[in-house]
């Protein structure tokens, strides 16, 4: 039941994400519902796409665990370590400086890097299903952007290295909230020592 529910979460997720990179299809969402309507149906349909994959995703932690493969202990070691560069990532992409420059879409970059982490130190089908599901969305969304016309959202000032050293240093104080709250007391793993 919970592989089921965190599936149709990541279909309503990702569906209404995959809207953003088709454009004429999206205009006339927007045109239909006006800019405020898209927004607040966006906003509402990927919260409760993310709510079902959360609480899918732990209804089959606790019930339904199907192992697939087991990766070697060096994997969760080595995830671990590729964490924080993909935290830092996803921080470059508001916090622009030289990383946004070099990668383009660090927050694409990043997710790919978590969902590849993750597929390392996980091998149940659960975990498969999800974060196989983010990597290949990120895949799609970055191959969409070569082809789109316009940035697809409002442009965000680009700094230089002093914007790189605040994004490491968020992104340093963020994965060390992730690694030793988050994902401890949320996803009921402990990150170290597991």
């Amino acid at each position: 039941m919970g592989l089921l529910v965190m599936i149709l979460g990541l279909l309503l997720f990702f569906g209404v994400h995959t809207l953003t990179t088709q454009r004429k299809l999206r205009a006339q969402v927007i045109a239909a519902t006006g800019e405020g309507g898209y927004k607040i149906g966006y906003s509402v349909a990927s919260l409760v796409g993310l709510a079902l994959i959360i609480w899918g995703f732990s209804k089959y932690r606790a019930t339904g665990w199907i192992d697939v493969w087991t990766p070697p202990t060096a994997f969760r070691h080595i995830a671990v370590a590729l964490m924080l560069p993909a935290v830092i990532m996803v921080v470059a992409s508001y916090i622009r400086g030289r990383i946004y420059t070099t990668l383009k879409h660090p927050m694409l970059t990043g997710i790919k890097l978590w969902a590849a982490t993750h597929l390392l130190a996980n091998g149940d089908l659960g975990s498969i299903i999800l974060f196989g599901s983010f990597l290949a969305w990120a895949v799609f969304d970055r191959i969409s952007l070569k082809s789109r016309t316009d940035a697809g959202a409002p442009p965000i000032p680009v700094g230089g290295p002093g914007n790189d050293l605040i994004a490491i240093a968020v992104g340093l104080v963020a994965y060390l909230a992730l690694a030793f709250a988050f994902h401890p007391v949320v996803i009921g793993v402990p990150v170290v020592g597991a």
